[in-house]
C-alpha cells in the first residue's frame, strides 16, 4: 500500500489532528513510497530502527517519536537517528496522546479492559485533553492486583484506599498527576505506569489506591492492538517489537 494511504488511515482512525502538544503526531520521517511491513514499538530508538530492518520492515510506528516541539538543529543523537532512517528509507510515524486517548485501541482503554471494565468516562486532564478513562466494577483490590501481576512484570502499588473497588481509572505512562482528579471523581483505584516518589504522599493523603505497571509496559497495549488492526484493515504485514526498559 502507498505510504500516503497508510498515513491517511492512521491520521483519521487515531484523530491525530485533534491533538495539539509538544509531540509531533503523524508522519515524522518519509521513507519509501510503498509500505510493505510495519513494526510497532514504544520508542523511536536506534535499536527499534535496526530491528525493523532485520525483519524487513520499511515503516516504524512508535508511541514516543523523535520530534518534540520542532527541530532547532540536527546534530548528536538526532542526526544519527535521522541519518539512519533516511539512508534506509524507513518511514517513521508517531502517535503520542492520540494513542493514549483512543477509546478502542488506546493504552488506557486497554488497561481497563484487562480487568473487564469498560472505558465509560473520559478521565485524566493533560494539556487540555482527557487522555484516560474511568469505568465501573464490583471487585476487590486484591483481585485487580492479581490480574495486573499476571499481565505485567515487576509492578508496584500503594494501598491507601478501601478494599472494595467500584470505580477505577487508567492513565498510562506518568499518570500519577491524576491522583487528585481521581479523588474528586470518587475513583477507588488509579492504574498508571511510572512509579513516582511524589505519588506516595499524594495517594496517602487522598486515601487512594494506585497500581503502577511500569511506564514502558503500560504503553505497549495500544500498539499491540494496532498490529492486529493493520493486518485486518490494511492487509499489511505488521508486528510488535518488544524493547523493555524495565522502567
Amino acid at each position: 500500500m502507498e505510504l500516503s494511504e497508510v498515513v491517511d488511515f492512521f491520521d483519521t482512525y487515531l484523530r491525530v489532528n485533534e491533538f495539539k502538544e509538544d509531540a509531533i503526531n503523524g508522519l515524522q520521517v518519509e521513507g519509501e513510497e510503498e509500505v510493505e511491513k510495519i513494526v510497532f514499538c514504544v520508542d523511536a530508538s536506534m535499536e527499534s530502527f535496526v530491528r525493523a530492518l532485520e525483519v524487513d520492515a520499511n515503516m516504524v510506528f512508535c508511541h514516543h517519536g523523535l520530534i518534540w516541539g520542532g527541530i532547532r538543529r540536527v546534530d548528536g543523537i538526532l542526526r544519527k537517528r535521522l541519518k539512519f532512517l533516511l539512508e534506509n528509507e524507513l518511514s517513521l510515524y508517531s502517535a503520542h496522546l492520540p494513542l493514549d486517548a483512543h477509546r478502542e485501541v488506546g493504552n488506557n482503554a486497554c488497561l481497563l479492559r484487562l480487568i473487564d471494565v469498560e472505558p465509560e468516562e473520559p478521565f485524566g486532564e493533560y494539556k487540555g485533553y482527557k487522555i484516560g478513562y474511568a469505568g465501573y466494577c464490583d471487585k476487590e483490590f486484591e483481585e485487580i492486583l492479581e490480574v495486573m501481576e499476571e499481565n505485567f512484570e515487576n509492578i508496584g502499588y500503594l494501598k491507601f484506599g478501601r478494599d472494595k473497588v467500584e470505580k477505577v481509572a487508567a492513565i498510562s505512562g506518568r499518570g500519577a498527576f491524576a491522583i487528585d482528579e481521581a479523588k474528586k471523581n470518587n475513583v477507588d483505584l488509579l492504574i498508571t505506569g511510572e512509579m513516582e516518589h511524589s505519588a506516595y504522599h499524594l495517594a496517602k493523603d487522598n486515601e487512594m489506591n494506585v497500581i503502577f505497571v511500569g511506564h514502558y509496559q503500560s504503553e505497549t497495549l495500544g500498539l499491540k492492538k494496532l498490529v492486529n488492526l493493520t493486518r485486518s484493515e490494511l492487509g499489511i504485514e505488521a508486528e510488535f517489537i518488544d524493547i523493555p526498559t524495565g522502567l
